[in-house]
């Protein structure tokens, strides 16, 4: 079998808002082979330049287009492709862009590769410890401590089990941040979890004390409380916080998880359309398994995402919890004509050859760039 075409598809709602929402504008990656099989990525990134790393041409050693790498490749063996990529582009990649372009041609190749052999790729990752995966619920801080409360209600509600708020208004008052947090709380009941995300919003000192404060509130984790590169800050705190602290849903490559777990994190989040692809989770959360330290993926932006994100999660011992997006956008809600849906708190894991999901022509043409 070989890989015959690659489209990079760019596909953006008519407005595009300036907050974290990665379901306004995404990157879909079709890989076409000779054998007839289609397989599908997401690349969830900046989509004008993860689509150049596809259809750049070839230049000299270790500056190629992705597309000029993969083209005429046996698509079955993902994992020796996904070697090949990183190195030929490791002069303007090995991070950044060309890893997240990466994401969505690996995603696309486990999906040929399940479609290939019969098989959903969650087997093709390790088998299959869960047929439905625990979901948490991922939302803004509403403006106000009541709005906070008002959405931990629908929650509720929805028969979720788990819920994370974050950004907002959050971060920038001690005690209006507590506010929110104890509003969430109260309507979510003891019995569920509530995770923070800070938004890299402090410095070592303010999210070491941050955590003493929040730590009554019963928090299951707290995101991403210092900036991102911040690896020393992420050592200190580490260790004294009383609430585990997660992190690295900006970060790529087996290379960068890593070193978070070196540095101590104890809940470490690869985005799937991001970090590397399937190929790079796999690695992540066997990491994590000799490490003692748990993966859960970020998710939060479409439903290709979503399935990739449930298929990784079912293949490891300790992989029950995903990110279920709530966001509006169609290309959350409708992109994928089968998206996994939310059921009692828990969301089935496709079944299928595969990613087991199927596009909708329609939303493809009505949002396609270009």
């Amino acid at each position: 079998m070989k890989i015959t075409d690659i489209e990079p598809i760019h596909l953006r709602v008519p407005v595009v808002d300036a907050i974290p929402d990665g379901t306004l504008d995404v990157l879909v990656v079709r890989i076409t082979t000779d054998a007839g099989i289609t397989g599908i990525g997401e690349v969830t990134s900046q989509s004008y330049v993860c689509k150049a790393c596809f259809e750049a041409p070839r230049s000299a050693a270790r500056r190629h287009g992705l597309t000029s790498i993969l083209l005429g490749e046996n698509p079955l063996d993902p994992e020796r492709l996904w070697e090949k990529m990183y190195y030929e582009t490791n002069r303007y990649g090995r991070r950044g862009a060309a890893v997240h372009a990466i994401s969505g041609a690996d995603i696309a190749l486990w999906d040929i590769k399940g479609k290939a052999e019969g098989k959903p790729i969650y087997e093709l990752l390790g088998g299959c410890h869960r047929q439905t995966v625990r979901a948490y619920a991922s939302v803004l801080f509403g403006d106000t401590p009541a709005e906070t409360g008002q959405l931990a209600e629908q929650f509720v509600d929805l028969g979720l089990t788990a819920a994370k708020f974050g950004w907002g208004p959050f971060g920038q008052d001690a005690a209006v941040d507590l506010e929110h947090v104890q509003a969430a709380r109260e309507a979510l009941g003891g019995e569920r979890d509530l995770m923070v995300d800070a938004g890299h919003a402090w410095d070592v000192e303010t999210a070491a004390s941050r955590a003493e404060q929040l730590a009554p509130w019963n928090i299951a984790w707290l995101e991403e409380p210092l900036a991102q590169d911040d690896r020393k800050g992420y050592a200190q705190l580490c260790p004294q916080s009383p609430i585990p602290i997660a992190a690295g849903e900006g970060d790529v490559t087996h290379h960068d998880f890593e070193d978070l777990i070196d540095r101590g994190v104890h809940i470490v989040q690869p985005d799937v359309a991001f970090c590397g692809g399937l190929t790079v989770c796999r690695r992540v959360s066997n990491m994590c398994q000799q490490t003692g330290r748990r993966a859960v993926p970020h998710c939060f932006s479409t439903g290709i995402n979503l399935s990739a994100s449930l298929h990784w999660m079912a293949s490891i011992p300790d992989g029950d919890l995903v990110e279920y997006c709530l966001r509006p956008s169609p290309l959350m809600r409708k992109l994928v004509k089968n998206l996994p849906p939310l059921q009692n708190g828990r969301v089935p894991v496709p079944d299928g050859p595969g990613l087991g999901i199927e596009l909708d022509d329609e939303i493809l043409r009505e949002f396609r760039v270009g």
